[in-house]
């Protein structure tokens, strides 16, 4: 516990500032040669004061723990934690300008300048996101290297964030309260290894990282904590000490803590996700380490589109470098088919253009680009059919589609190639469901690329997100295993765990993709899967059945991935959704599952077009 000081006008012989209360205005208190001029903050298990040293007029921040070391070894090994944190060089953490002991009490000392910290900024209405969101993003870069150099902070909390009148920030105070790494880790195993995994002895190498894993874990907590109430304006839990919040919070405690519906500053959807993800109630739905919550703020604020962003924001280098996909297996035999060809066997050249996702999207692509629209009488339709861009490009045309594909599997590894391959077979066998269902005298190949149009943004989050990818999958799973006594919660849907992971909607990625290639709204619209909170009409337009065919064909193909005993109700409920309008039965449904690919596409034509 911490020894009073005793007001002086001189400097006093050593003692440490006070625990519970700060120094009153009338006097002048003293560590060492330190005037404490006023208490920052402080919590249970840290403190920190602006000071002046004596005779100069430099502020600074000294940081101390709020409990002394018990002994001589406990304090050598504090201050050789802080000596090591203090050689860390990074733009977000405060300079360590020395690490002493006053009478057995450790204490860093910070520059301060004309700095303030975070706490002293937030007002009681809360920052707008476009606000918040960069200072926490400043700060996790720092607690990211810390973390990634084997240390954490221990102790985050709003009063050891200094920010300058730019907007930088620093971190303050990391490691004061070293001490308790191994209170970090209570409960901490259950979270991450189970209840019936017994955590490493503590003394081994497995022991000691499973401790700063734990208090890693604990640093990225407090910091959705902090952005939670940089947004709201108010403490989460009214506890200023975001220590004792994370106690009351699982698995310590059985408090939960989401943002208010009503706020003060407007908030979007996509950041509300990541906020709310960062301090859920289950411990394993959150963000495990500093780079994936600084991610999904990053996406976050590229795609705003309050701040003049957009999903293509965070996509365009990716898809310059990378393209939108890359071309499928056994490119190079279909380049040797292509060439072979007549440039007036347009439909089985179509048929080998349909072979690969990525050559047929370019395809569309260029034909729909501005510069070959208005080179066609009176701008022109859109093109929904391959052999209708083929007509259009010749031979020459789909030789340049094919020219700049990146080989398979671009950049990809092993594993993440694997599940890019899964969900682009996946969305073909959406598409021949979709065929299977398609009433009569409607084009196989417009109703085949709208269903995988549908499928855009999981393809394009596969292929240049691949970790998130996996992140979003595991969001959307429902836990493993609840805690005792309490239901089992459902997983995410695929919006929210997009929004939480990447900061933006996968399917918005997929529409952003789809705008940039030139395609006009009412085809976008087209290939935007029909909301599951809507009922869905009979339909009294071609683009109003190919929309609603090709949604359907989408929740049978999710259906399926459910568990085995789910999966006919889950059918049962998708006819009784599209019966009506599309004219379904579960019989049908249970033949188009059946039924084989087909062999050819364009060979089954109708007579023409429908009109988008």
């Amino acid at each position: 516990m911490s020894a009073p000081v005793a007001p002086s006008n001189t400097p006093a012989d050593g003692s440490p500032p006070p625990g519970p209360q700060p120094a009153q205005k009338s006097a002048v208190r003293w560590f060492g040669r330190l005037q404490l001029v006023r208490l920052l903050g402080r919590s249970e298990r840290t403190m920190a004061w602006s000071v002046l040293e004596f005779g100069q007029e430099r502020a600074m921040m000294l940081v101390l723990p709020r409990a002394q070391p018990p002994d001589a070894r406990a304090l050598q090994l504090w201050q050789e934690g802080a000596r090591q944190i203090a050689r860390l060089k990074h733009p977000q953490l405060a300079p360590v300008l020395e690490v002493g002991a006053r009478d057995g009490w450790p204490f860093m000392l910070h520059d301060m300048g004309n700095r303030a910290t975070l706490a002293d900024q937030l007002g009681s209405r809360g920052l707008p996101g476009h606000e918040a969101v960069p200072l926490l993003q400043q700060a996790l870069q720092g607690l990211a290297y810390v973390h990634e150099a084997g240390m954490a902070h221990h102790d985050v909390q709003g009063f050891f964030l200094i920010v300058d009148d730019k907007g930088q920030l620093s971190i303050a105070g990391t490691g004061t309260a070293q001490a308790h790494a191994g209170a970090d880790a209570a409960g901490h195993h259950n979270s991450g290894g189970g209840a019936d995994t017994a955590p490493a002895p503590l003394g081994t190498d497995a022991g000691q990282r499973n401790l700063q894993r734990a208090a890693a874990e604990r640093d990225v907590l407090a910091c959705g904590l902090l952005l939670n109430q940089a947004l709201v304006g108010v403490p989460p839990l009214e506890e200023p000490d975001l220590g004792r919040v994370i106690r009351r919070m699982p698995p310590w405690g059985h408090e939960v803590v989401r943002l208010p519906w009503n706020l003060a500053q407007p908030l979007s959807e996509p950041l509300r996700a990541i906020v709310n993800r960062a301090t859920d109630r289950n411990e394993v739905q959150r963000y495990r380490n500093a780079r994936t919550l600084l991610r999904a703020l990053e996406g976050w604020l590229q795609s705003d589109e309050a701040n003049g962003g957009g999903p293509m924001a965070m996509l365009a280098e990716r898809l310059r470098i990378s393209g939108v996909l890359p071309a499928t297996p056994g490119t190079a035999q279909r380049a040797a088919r292509l060439a072979k060809m007549d440039r007036e066997r347009t439909n089985e050249l179509a048929e080998v253009v349909l072979e690969d996702l990525a050559l047929s999207f370019e395809m569309l692509r260029l034909v729909n680009s501005a510069q070959v629209r208005a080179a066609q009488a009176g701008g022109g339709a859109p093109v929904l059919t391959v052999r209708r861009a083929i007509a259009l490009l010749g031979l020459d045309g789909v030789r340049r589609a094919a020219l700049p594909l990146r080989n398979w599997p671009g950049p990809l590894d092993a594993s993440a190639a694997a599940a890019l391959q899964k969900q682009m077979t996946r969305s073909r066998r959406t598409a021949q469901i979709a065929l299977a269902l398609r009433p009569a005298g409607y084009d196989p190949e417009v109703v085949f690329l709208i269903t995988v149009l549908q499928d855009l943004g999981r393809l394009v989050v596969r292929y240049h997100f691949p970790e998130e990818a996996l992140q979003i999958e595991r969001l959307m799973q429902a836990p493993e295993k609840g805690r005792p006594g309490e239901p089992v919660e459902a997983g995410m849907t695929e919006q929210s765990a997009s929004f939480a992971v990447l900061g933006a909607d996968t399917e918005g990625i997929g529409q952003a993709v789809a705008r940039h290639w030139g395609l006009e709204e009412d085809v976008l619209v087209m290939t935007r899967r029909l909301p599951l909170t809507t009922p869905v009409h009979k339909p009294t337009q071609d683009e109003e059945m190919l929309r609603a065919l090709a949604s359907c064909a989408h929740e049978v193909s999710d259906a399926l991935t459910l568990p085995g005993p789910q999966v006919n109700a889950a059918l049962s409920r998708v006819v009784q959704r599209y019966g009506a309008a599309l004219d379904i039965s579960v019989n049908e449904v249970q033949a188009a599952l059946r039924e084989k690919p087909r062999a050819s596409l364009t060979l089954q034509t109708r007579e023409a077009e429908p009109t988008a």
